[in-house]
């Protein structure tokens, strides 16, 4: 007997711009997709120990975001309308250096409490103190890419390199094969050519991917540059880490070899582009680099420089943003958009093939989302009111490996009320 049927529902497969089953049928059986197609075909309601009436939603794969700093959510609005290294070093590092483990594990589930609500299901973070980062993956029921962020001219260099290692070891594949952990150099700036070195050895010894920032603005370009006479992007191709799954976050300086070096090794790109445009930091080349071939994902980046987690705001805002960049209305169109949100995002995290798409043998990692509202009439073209109409209060149902996680709107594993006073009280205390 099947675990859940949703019946009736549009299902939007993610597999292509046409591939949609406008009442049509999803059987999930533990933590995959068993069945998909029109309905009645799949299944018949005794079969299923669980209903669920899908007539005026959309079923979509969850939104992946495929870069966060979960726990800066405690950060949110405590610093803003600054340039990115006067807004890290004279506001963020300083209330980070005071963090306590509990104020890590709130301010995560504070994080995965937004982003179920609005119907992300995988998330790739780096942060610090990472066993509290798993521990709210593990009990809000999400799925997560994780990595120690790596400062390799920092002082506790060698200590934080130790501490991703015994990372990998305890939680990877952990939270019943939800948690993948990755390494996390932080960015060029901050890790020298021999640190990086090291971390690309033990990555490989332990066959975990790389996850670092690249290329975030002009001023980290032009340090690079003096320092080692390349750019960023060729700098750490210099130095070979490319030869390991790269998942590269913001690449918003590139120049065309740059791009031809992105695609030639595979490197999955995270395009940010409310945190970019908050900071200043300009606007990444994403048609020119999926133009080249390279898999564009999309990330948030963390609370305390969008100031929200809002995965349909934040595609509107990279298709709006190519759009008037570019100049020309046709660059990223709204499929293209969404699947920087979904499949592109399983592909750049190295979880194609489990998530992304809604395909039998899947994961049953999926959303349902209420198109019964003002803003999605008339429905000319579902796919567009997604991108251009969407609001993250659309979101209705998140299942996460075949488990319920939201039900018409109410958070099942995650007491509300909890979280928010919880992180509201470490707020105040770091700030305070």
């Amino acid at each position: 007997m099947a675990d859940i049927l949703i019946q009736g529902v549009s299902v939007l497969t993610m597999e292509g711009s046409e591939d949609i089953i406008e009442n049509g049928d999803i059987l999930i059986k533990g933590d995959r997709i068993a069945a998909l197609g029109p309905y009645g075909s799949v299944s018949t309601e005794e079969q299923a120990k669980r209903v669920i009436d899908g007539s005026g939603k959309i079923a979509m794969p969850g939104f992946v975001n495929c870069h966060t700093h979960a726990a800066m959510t405690m950060l949110r609005s405590y610093a803003d309308d600054m340039p990115l290294m006067e807004w890290l070093s004279e506001k963020i590092w300083p209330v980070e250096d005071k963090l306590e483990p509990e104020d890590i594990y709130w301010g995560t589930m504070l994080c995965c409490l937004e982003m179920i609500k609005s119907g992300t299901t995988t998330f790739a973070d780096m942060y610090f103190i990472m066993d509290q980062v798993a521990l709210a993956v593990e009990k809000s029921g999400l799925r997560a890419c994780l990595s120690r962020g790596l400062i390799g001219n920092g002082p506790n260099a060698g200590l934080a390199l130790e501490e991703n290692i015994n990372f990998f070891k305890e939680w990877n594949d952990g939270a019943g094969g939800r948690i993948k952990v990755m390494f996390g150099p932080h960015a060029p700036y901050t890790c020298p050519p021999e640190y990086l070195k090291q971390v690309i050895e033990l990555a490989g010894k332990y066959g975990a991917g790389l996850h670092i920032h690249v290329a975030e603005t002009k001023s980290e370009v032009e340090q690079i540059n003096a320092s080692y006479g390349r750019t960023p992007v060729g700098h750490l191709d210099s130095v070979g880490l490319f030869e390991l799954p790269v998942l590269a976050a913001h690449c918003v300086h590139l120049d065309n070899a740059d791009i031809e070096i992105l695609a030639r090794n595979n490197v999955g790109v995270a395009h940010c582009p409310e945190s970019n445009m908050k900071l200043a930091s300009g606007a990444a080349p994403v048609a020119g680099l999926l133009e080249a071939g390279v898999c564009v994902g999309l990330g948030t980046d963390g609370a305390a420089s969008n100031n929200n987690l809002d995965m349909l705001e934040e595609m509107r805002s990279a298709a709006m943003l190519q759009k008037v960049n570019t100049g020309d209305p046709t660059v990223m169109p709204a499929f293209t958009a969404l699947r920087t949100a979904t499949a592109n995002g399983a592909r750049v995290l190295g979880l194609a093939g489990e998530i992304g798409m809604l395909k039998t043998g899947m994961k049953a990692d999926l959303i349902l989302i209420n198109k019964h509202r003002p803003h999605f009439c008339p429905q000319h073209n579902l796919i567009a009111n997604l991108v251009y109409a969407g609001h993250s209060t659309d979101v209705d149902t998140v299942i996460v490996d075949g488990k319920i996680l939201m039900e018409n709107r109410r958070v099942l594993t995650i007491d509300e009320e909890e979280v928010m006073r919880e992180a509201q009280i470490r707020a105040d205390r770091l700030v305070g």
